[in-house]
């Protein structure tokens, strides 16, 4: 009886190991997307500031906050000629 309750509380806390690791995994990128969405949105504001000067917004949405988030400068520059040529 003891050994099969040793192997049961190995293989629990094998589990949790395995559970604990994954979870650990999908925290660091939720969080690193948050943050890039956060920087997004300081870009296009920063962005739109200058560019409102000269009649020119970028719309900020999930998309755009993305796209300037993941990409940064390059990301808005995008916007902006997506913007320029096709609104």
């Amino acid at each position: 009886m003891e050994l099969k309750l040793l192997l049961l509380i190995a293989l629990g806390l094998l589990g949790l190991f395995l559970m604990g690791s994954v979870l650990l995994k999908v925290f660091k990128f939720t969080l690193r997307l948050i943050l890039q969405l956060l920087m997004g949105g300081v870009l296009l504001f920063l962005f739109n500031i200058f560019l409102g000067q000269l009649g020119l917004r970028i719309a900020v949405n999930p998309v755009t906050l993305l796209t300037a988030g993941l990409l940064q400068v390059p990301g808005v520059i995008l916007l902006i000629l997506l913007h320029y040529f096709f609104v």
